[in-house]
């Protein structure tokens, strides 16, 4: 068998026709690949993790039998081991879960608050303005009582089943990759006057270098006890939730209590045991925004997931599947609708219990629809709907999993091992999120003794709708990269349901990041007009809009920055039968599994 290109060289020369078998270069018979790489397809689960690791301890429980929930919280657990750059057990976990068969999202607030003795007039004096690293900005941990509740209330494994492998990688070690290795040598800098830490992440006074161990021992110990808790009290007759209900109460309550607030309060910090033992990670209905056949849900104005949520509703009421992917005005309209967003986010986003606007206000018809109509031919300027009148922690990971019976699981873990030294009886930081309040009296998200922070890391869980989507399709989205994170997810959520991308073109496809407000990260700085864009856009979109008054810098190809999108979606067949689609971003380490 032979095959006529019917392709000729520049010059005009005819290039020789290709043999079958593989016996020449044949272009043009096969199409070019849509991703650099390609979406994951199954049937009875998927798993999207910011490294392969993580998505293999999350896939190894789903083989055994474990739900959505299981799993995830087996991966978040991983990640704090793993990906110990990115996040931390010590840290924060914004967790959104579905139940199968429910029509509700629930949100896990595995967010820490303020000790109560925490002080914004005496913050802001003491340190002339500052939030100084090290102590002072230490929340509670959030993290453990969100993987725990999401365990308890929604999974139904056993505690050590679902953490035992974190404890094995943290005791046994891992072989460091490349961009792991590069991450924590580039943190070392923000770590190195902690002696604690250095101990830990560069054992012979230097950086670790890919192909090398990193071992966690007391990470591990601190791991392990906790599953030794939950072990104990099944033995002793305890009911599962209960077993579980044992190890929150050792982290929370314990003597790691006690080493947690002793060690925040000697670096100036204000967390006490009574901080640690009255915190629990709220379980509340997720907001939500319909766009096209979705119902969108997100983290509630603790965590900047609004910002999706509104964003979505504006571009729907501006027209966005009328608009040519790609082009000046999808550009112009994209950053637009998010500057109006982040501008919701700096008039009236902060722990639901102190704020005076809901998220269902903040998502109401009249509310999106008002928003929408201050977009117009030129750029914004900076915070459109507030009446006129620092340095950034680098990042995040993000898991997301789905399972055949409609459970799913989706969170932002974070707090890298430069925004707090590591205590080291237990392994791990204590959070340092307090750097995400503001030391301004009156703003929504001013610093509140006992109050949480709005974070920068979200989630998404969308639910079928419409006449498009079926009444049990599921569409999980989560991303690490700060500000980025939303702004990622919107994009690539336009991409797949607008434009009609696969989950792995969707999540490559070129990305915009807007810096028309205060950042997120203490001292929350303003990038006034400036609009980053990715190649692949082309250089007329950037022209564009540069005419329309943005400021324009340009973004490589695969931008780390540009944040790491993990998504699955879950459809049914006619014949009933599901496909869970799953993308895995190019742009970090993130990996997906399915079967």
């Amino acid at each position: 068998m032979t095959i006529d290109t019917g392709l000729s060289t520049r010059s005009g020369i005819a290039l020789p026709k290709g043999s079958g078998m593989g016996g020449g270069i044949v272009s043009g018979v096969f199409e070019q690949a849509e991703s650099m790489r390609p979406t994951i397809y199954g049937e009875r689960w998927a798993i999207v993790g910011g490294h392969p690791l993580v998505s293999e301890v999350g896939a190894e429980i789903l083989r055994r039998g474990g739900n959505a929930i299981d799993a995830g919280v087996a991966a978040g657990f991983a990640s704090n081991v793993v990906q110990v750059e990115m996040c931390n057990l010590g840290g924060i976990a914004p967790i959104l879960v579905r139940e199968a068969g429910s029509p509700e999202v629930q949100a896990i607030a595995g967010i820490g608050t303020w000790g109560a003795s925490a002080d914004l007039a005496t913050i802001r004096d003491a340190y002339d303005g500052a939030l100084p690293l090290g102590g002072v900005p230490s929340i509670v941990p959030g993290a453990v009582s969100g993987w725990l509740t999401a365990l308890s209330r929604f999974g139904t494994m056993e505690l050590p089943d679902v953490i035992g492998a974190a404890v094995e990688l943290a005791r046994d070690g891992f072989l460091l990759d490349p961009r792991t290795a590069s991450h924590l040598a580039r943190m070392g800098a923000g770590f190195s006057r902690w002696e604690s830490s250095t101990a830990v992440y560069q054992p012979d006074g230097a950086p670790l270098e890919a192909g090398d161990r990193l071992v966690q021992p007391a990470l591990a110990t601190t791991l392990q006890r906790l599953s030794d808790a939950a072990s104990d009290a099944r033995a002793a007759g305890a009911s599962r939730e209960d077993a579980i209900e044992a190890a929150h109460a050792l982290f929370y309550r314990g003597d790691i209590a006690e080493t947690i607030a002793a060690f925040v309060a000697e670096r100036g910090g204000y967390l006490t045991t009574d901080d640690l033992a009255g915190f629990r990670a709220d379980v509340t209905p997720a907001p939500s925004v319909r766009f096209g056949d979705w119902d969108v849900h997100v983290t509630p104005t603790w965590s900047q997931g609004l910002v999706i949520a509104q964003a979505l509703g504006v571009l729907e009421r501006r027209g966005i599947r009328g608009i040519a992917d790609g082009s000046v005005e999808y550009a112009h309209e994209v950053v637009e609708a998010l500057k109006l967003a982040f501008s919701e986010r700096e008039r009236a986003y902060g722990d639901p219990r102190y704020t005076t606007e809901t998220a269902d206000e903040l998502l109401a018809d009249e509310h999106l629809a008002a928003l929408a109509a201050m977009v117009g031919e030129r750029a914004l300027p900076n915070l459109p709907t507030v009446a006129q009148a620092g340095p950034k922690l680098p990042s995040t990971t993000a898991i997301v999993v789905v399972d055949a019976a409609g459970g799913a699981f989706s969170s932002s873990p974070s707090d890298t091992i430069d925004g707090a030294p590591v205590i080291p009886e237990l392994g791990i930081i204590c959070s340092p999120r307090g750097v995400q309040s503001r030391l301004v009296e009156g703003h929504p998200n001013a610093l509140r003794a006992g109050g949480r922070p709005c974070v920068t890391p979200a989630a998404v869980i969308a639910l079928g709708a419409g006449p498009g989507a079926g009444a049990d399709d599921i569409w999980a989205a989560a991303c690490p990269g700060g500000d980025v994170i939303v702004q990622a997810i919107v994009q690539a959520m336009l991409q797949h349901d607008v434009y009609g991308k696969s989950p792995q073109a969707a999540v490559e496809a070129p990305r915009l990041f807007g810096s028309s407000y205060p950042g997120g990260f203490h001292p929350h700085p303003v990038g006034e007009s400036l609009v980053f864009v990715e190649a692949g856009f082309g250089e007329e979109v950037a022209a564009g809009l540069q005419e329309r008054g943005h400021e324009i810098i340009d973004w490589p190809a695969n931008e780390f920055d540009a944040g790491s999108v993990q998504t699955i979606v879950s459809t049914s067949t006619p014949t009933g039968s599901r496909v869970l689609a799953a993308g895995a971003d190019s742009r970090r380490t993130a990996y997906a599994q399915a079967r």
